[in-house]
């Protein structure tokens, strides 16, 4: 989430026609005098989140449910610019009692304290869950919030152009050489060009952005990272839309004008509401090396508000909770907007869709986001290095050597 392809994402098509969630998982009714049977006060939680239009349906109605089930009440609040709100109210104790996010803010705003431990009071085994889902959750023993889908991108294909899906790059250029015009507004390939979209092939050969467990543990400026990022711009960036933004690169495919995208599932809702005919595949084989797109857990976090206790405390967690282990909610996104499910009962089912089914292999393909706290300070120097890489203002090796003196200087 990998920087902000969330904020990105907030506009890009209409809203889907998205069906009412049905038989959700109740909760605790209150009593008329506003507590529970147990003589619990109700509570009132603030929940953040940042999503495209057409996930908000969705969204408002699971809000909507819980409210309708539960003596406590979630105020749901989708919100742009993220990062720059959590760490501007969170501080100054006015932020939500939770917020929605990739994991891999975990180290970092655990340690400046925007987040806490809640895994004495927390009612889930963490066991429902993929081993990599608990994992993301997690900073050093402590519990910092609870997880509901995993995210990584793959390869997407329009079945009205492409046959079959290609196994290897090679077979992809062929493909795209073939369908590429951009006079006729016809292209290739839809593929933002930033840091966790082109993961895959700048780790494909070795090369890594940052690990806290290599010497060094930056890697943006070694040759192996250097050669998958010459890979991509070699491969794929002739085919593509002149311009590395979200926006420009994800319409093309979208509106019926490219053989190929390389998306996330949040993608198939704007898909599915263009009524684009596509199938969803794994990213193709490489000689030479693996694709190894970066994955990532969204999870709600327990925001420093917590640390507080009462009943809007237990609000918030008590969302949480149901949020992230109720089947239906999580089979519903599954369908209608090909969220990929952490819950082990989930996991692999016969019920979820294929395109479902084929990111879940990409994730599988993949490398988790460093939950490190350095690892925030990598995304913005490499955003800016591949945009100068793609527009050619730099070479490759230029471009990445920038980006990792820029990174040590803002570890410091």
């Amino acid at each position: 989430m990998t920087m902000d392809r969330r904020t990105v994402l907030k506009h890009v098509g209409g809203a889907a026609g998205i069906a009412a969630l049905a038989g959700c998982t109740s909760v605790q009714e209150s009593n008329s005098n506003g507590t529970t049977d147990s003589g619990e006060s109700s509570g009132k939680a603030k929940a953040w989140y940042s999503l495209p239009e057409t996930e908000m349906p969705q969204r408002k109605q699971a809000i909507k449910s819980f409210n309708q089930q539960s003596p406590h009440t979630i105020q749901g609040a989708d919100i742009s610019e993220m990062e720059k709100k959590t760490t501007s109210t969170i501080p100054a104790g006015q932020g939500p009692k939770t917020f929605e996010w990739a994991h891999d803010w975990v180290g970092d705003y655990y340690e400046r304290g925007f987040v806490v431990d809640q895994s004495d009071a927390v009612d889930v085994s963490l066991d429902q869950f993929i081993g990599p889902a608990r994992e993301a959750i997690q900073y050093e023993g402590n519990l910092v919030g609870l997880p509901h889908d995993a995210e990584t991108v793959t390869l997407i294909y329009n079945t009205d152009v492409v046959d079959s899906p290609p196994e290897t790059v090679s077979d992809m250029v062929s493909i795209m050489e073939e369908y590429h015009a951009p006079k006729q507004n016809k292209y290739g390939l839809s593929y933002p060009f930033d840091p966790y979209f082109t993961s895959a092939w700048l780790q494909a050969f070795g090369g890594y952005y940052f690990d806290p467990n290599e010497d060094p543990m930056l890697g943006v400026d070694k040759k192996k990272t250097v050669r998958g990022l010459k890979f991509a711009l070699d491969n794929f960036v002739p085919y593509m839309p002149d311009d590395a933004k979200y926006e420009t690169q994800a319409a093309p495919f979208a509106d019926g004008n490219a053989a190929f995208a390389i998306n996330g599932p949040w993608y198939l809702a704007t898909l599915n509401d263009k009524d684009v005919n596509y199938e969803v595949t794994t990213l193709p084989t490489v000689d030479g090396g693996e694709p190894k797109p970066y994955t990532g857990i969204t999870m709600w976090y327990f925001s420093k508000g917590m640390k507080q206790g009462g009943a809007d405390t237990k609000a918030a967690r008590k969302f949480i909770e149901w949020y992230a282990t109720n089947e239906d909610l999580i089979r519903k996104r599954a369908e209608k907007q090909g969220a990929i499910p952490v819950l082990d009962s989930l996991v692999g089912s016969d019920d979820l869709p294929n395109q479902v089914t084929a990111f879940s292999k990409s994730v599988d393909q993949g490398t988790p986001m460093p939950t490190h706290p350095k690892m925030n300070k990598v995304w913005p120097p490499m955003k800016t290095a591949l945009t100068k890489a793609f527009n050619g203002d730099a070479s490759p090796e230029a471009a990445l050597n920038q980006a990792a003196k820029t990174i040590r200087n803002k570890w410091g």
